[in-house]
């Protein structure tokens, strides 16, 4: 196994500067640039020197089976200046150790056993959070907390296992007549427990990916106009010629809490140019496939039909007679938003911890195995049934992975983690 370093903090000038090494030759080839490395887990000064003194430092230790990445690892940390991040970099390539790719940290510390798949998902979620909800999620999985409810259902599953075996192993003698039946009282507890979690599969992923909220409405509804009073700023161009907007403009924020990006649309009517009808057709299938929709109507609009329940319909340009907001002056608008954040919030109420496809499948499959089970089955379909189950509920944390699948989470990651 080759030794690797990357820069884990990022790039660019700055007060400090940390470079991490990691491998089998990371303690020698530390002790070759600072001396003797201190006690594991220890931060001590050092003088960092190659041909020269590279700078003075803070050096720390951990030992193999106690780190990160499982392997032993060295960390400098030096003054956050390119050049001598750089300096030490160069030092390090030329006693053998080489560059990290990205994600190799953590793909190391997946392999290593020291990070399950799910680790390694919620922490890719966790560096590219956005939203205090988002982040809450991450750690949520990366504390442990979905490892420990799947941990806590299989101790369920052994108990069940267990019994059933007696009931093999002791079929010609007397069973106590109680063990079928918590058997399946088991059963019945943890499958209640998975579909719970399978409930909270739609809402974690909309925490995870964001919602989409489409302003939909007639030409000259006051769409372009809303969308530049959410953003503060001009993102869409606004005319009072009808169909100015052709294509779908997105607005990325943050709104309660969650990710939120806005979708100003095309004008709906029939059109009979050509581009807009384009742009209106694209409207309508981008707004149909948001989580939500602010429908805003014109002077003689009554008809919405893209509307779905949950849907907020207002009326516009407040400031010009009679309506709920107006975007020229921001009249109504914060209420508004807050209409869309209490929306979209009680959707996510009842998030669970899986937000991920692999792990949602697996639940479902465990879930309808569970529900198979009934009392005229073998007790070697039983107990067959009971490892089945177990094997898709450590899939759902995962400590095996296709190795596809593991070089698309990975490739997410920055170089350095």
């Amino acid at each position: 196994m080759e030794t690797i370093y990357a820069e884990a903090t990022p790039p660019g000038r700055g007060g400090v500067s940390i470079v991490r090494l990691s491998g089998p030759r990371a303690r020698e080839i530390g002790e070759a640039l600072a001396g003797s490395l201190p006690r594991a887990r220890m931060a001590y000064r050092r003088a960092v020197r190659d041909e020269g003194l590279i700078d003075e430092a803070l050096v720390l230790r951990f030992d193999a089976g106690a780190s990160f990445t499982g392997d032993e690892v060295v960390e400098f940390q030096v003054h956050g200046a390119p050049v001598i991040v750089r300096r030490l970099q160069a030092a390090l390539s030329a006693r053998g150790a080489r560059l990290a790719e990205p994600g190799e940290f953590t793909r190391r510390s997946f392999l290593n056993g020291t990070m399950a798949l799910s680790g390694v998902e919620a922490l890719s979620d966790l560096l590219a959070a956005e939203t205090e909800a988002q982040r809450v999620q991450a750690m949520r999985v990366v504390s442990g907390e979905l490892a420990a409810w799947t941990a806590a259902l299989r101790e369920k599953l052994i108990r069940a296992g267990a019994l059933i075996e007696a009931s093999l192993d002791f079929a010609d003698e007397e069973v106590p007549e109680d063990v079928p039946a918590e058997v399946f009282e088991l059963f019945a507890e943890v499958r209640a427990q998975i579909g719970r979690q399978i409930l909270g599969v739609p809402a974690a992923e909309r925490i995870r990916a964001g919602f989409e909220v489409a302003i939909v409405g007639p030409p000259n509804a006051g769409k372009s106009s809303l969308m530049n009073r959410i953003a503060g700023r001009e993102v869409a161009l606004v005319s009072d010629e009808a169909g100015t907007t052709r294509d779908v403009l997105e607005l990325q924020t943050e709104l309660g809490g969650l990710a939120v990006t806005f979708l100003d649309t095309a004008g709906l009517r029939e059109a009979e140019d050509k581009v807009e009808r384009m742009g209106v057709a694209r409207a309508r299938d981008r707004a149909a496939a948001a989580d939500l929709r602010v429908i805003l109507r014109g002077e003689n609009s009554a008809d919405e039909p893209l509307r779905v329940p949950g849907d907020i319909v207002v009326r516009s340009k407040a400031d010009l007679g009679a309506g709920d907001i107006s975007a020229v002056t921001g009249a109504g608008v914060d209420a508004l938003l807050a209409r869309v954040a209490d929306e979209l919030t009680g959707r996510v109420a009842g998030a669970g911890l899986v937000s991920r496809h692999r792990q949602a499948e697996a639940l479902r499959d465990a879930h309808a195995a569970l529900g198979m089970a009934d009392h005229t089955m073998p007790p070697e379909i039983l107990a067959e049934l009971v490892r089945n189950v177990s094997a898709r509920l450590a899939e759902v944390v995962g400590r095996v992975a296709p190795n596809d699948y593991l070089d698309e989470v990975f490739s997410s990651f920055c170089i350095g983690k």
